[in-house]
């Protein structure tokens, strides 16, 4: 469509008596008739409220000859001798006479972008000016206060423990190869004759003695069942009318001119996405279940033993024929020291060997941060 023109006239201040709102027609103030000039934001315009949605001004058009002539004199010049305002086509100064020069100042053109529609805000609490910025200030001090907590907690120092107790447990376990009756899949068993073990390996639990099956259901398989129409809802954008918008565009006189134009404007709408798809069904899966014997690992016995500051030894337990023995073992050394009070720091060796090389009274370096936390050195070592 064909742009739409128009020309909103503006208005000014007076600084000398103070009358407000004055239309850019006036050069001078019609109420103490001082003339309008450059400075004390004189030929600063107001042209009124715009409409967000579309940019266009809230006042009415001129339609005036005399308010298009000046609209359409060009941008206003400021006489060099008396500082008055002329139109952009006349040579002298309509105030005292003077020529214009060169040097005369002019006012700008200048652009105005078209305000884009917004959508309204949503209903909440609007927050109060510098409020983002204000908790921005707040992380970076959590920010900056837990990277000091970090450094300060790093710092270390070195203190001088002594071994106070060493301690051991030890566990023994023993197993037996016992016959039990288990349930399987008939497709899934296969006999194979078991096999004892010797000296606690080498066995072989085998399967025997298949009995007892009957039919069970084993699981569910998805069948065709013909065909159904599934539909999905979805939304596209299409267009729902048109909207107007509009630009403006300073004459440096007082006056703007004002261009609008209809554009297409978008809505979303829903539609139906639909197809033919395959449908299923469930449809039971049904297989043969049987009793059947095999030989298992079964825990029948168990030995503690524990004791402290002495070398550990193991329990005693006899295994039978068809018996093995599992072993296990756990080894503490508990470290005292001061640092500003009296405290332990337990350490737990991985093994025999590593335990029989503390001894009761031994002395051991230490170091400690300030979060408390405890590593015990050994020279340049940690251990």
């Amino acid at each position: 469509m064909a742009d739409r023109t128009r020309i909103i006239e503006g208005t000014w201040n007076c600084t000398s008596c103070d009358t407000r709102d004055i239309l850019a027609r006036h050069r001078s103030c019609p109420n103490c008739n001082n003339p309008r000039e450059e400075t004390g934001k004189e030929s600063e315009f107001d042209f009124g409220e715009v409409d967000a949605a579309t940019g266009k001004s809230r006042r009415e058009g001129v339609t005036d000859e005399k308010a298009l002539s000046a609209a359409n004199a060009g941008a206003d010049w400021f006489c060099d001798y008396c500082s008055a305002s002329n139109r952009g086509d006349t040579p002298i100064c309509r105030n005292c006479r003077a020529e214009r020069s060169s040097t005369s100042r002019a006012l700008s053109e200048g652009h105005e972008e078209p305000i884009e529609p917004s959508a309204p805000p949503p209903s909440r609490a609007v927050a109060a000016p510098g409020s983002g910025r204000k908790w921005l200030y707040v992380g970076l001090g959590v920010l900056a206060l837990f990277g000091t907590c970090m450094v300060w907690g790093s710092r270390s120092h070195g203190v001088t423990g002594q071994v106070t107790r060493t301690e051991w447990t030890r566990t023994i376990f023993r197993e037996t190869f016992q016959r039990v009756s288990r349930e399987g899949w008939r497709s899934d068993l296969s006999v194979r004759s078991p096999r004892m073990p010797v000296n606690g390996t080498g066995e072989v639990a085998g399967v025997e003695n298949i009995r007892s099956c009957f039919p069970r259901q084993r699981g569910t398989r998805q069948v065709a069942d013909g065909t159904e129409r599934v539909c999905t809802t979805k939304t596209r954008r299409e267009q729902c009318g048109t909207t107007e918008k509009c630009t403006r565009q300073k004459m440096a006189n007082g006056y703007m001119k004002e261009t609008c134009r209809d554009e297409p404007k978008y809505c979303s709408k829903s539609y139906q996405d639909c197809d033919t798809r395959t449908r299923y069904r469930s449809e039971p899966v049904f297989d043969v279940s049987c009793t059947y014997d095999t030989y298992v690992w079964n825990q029948v016995d168990s030995k503690v033993e524990s004791d402290h500051d002495c070398a550990p030894r193991w329990p005693q337990l006899t295994p039978g024929s068809l018996d093995r023995l599992r072993r296990e073992e756990k080894y503490a050394v508990r470290i005292g020291y001061d640092d500003d009070g009296a405290k332990e720091h337990l350490h737990e060796p991985k093994n025999e060997a590593e335990f029989l090389a503390w001894k009761k009274g031994q002395s051991v370096p230490l170091q400690v941060n300030n979060f408390g936390s405890t590593t015990i050195m050994a020279g340049d070592a940690v251990r």
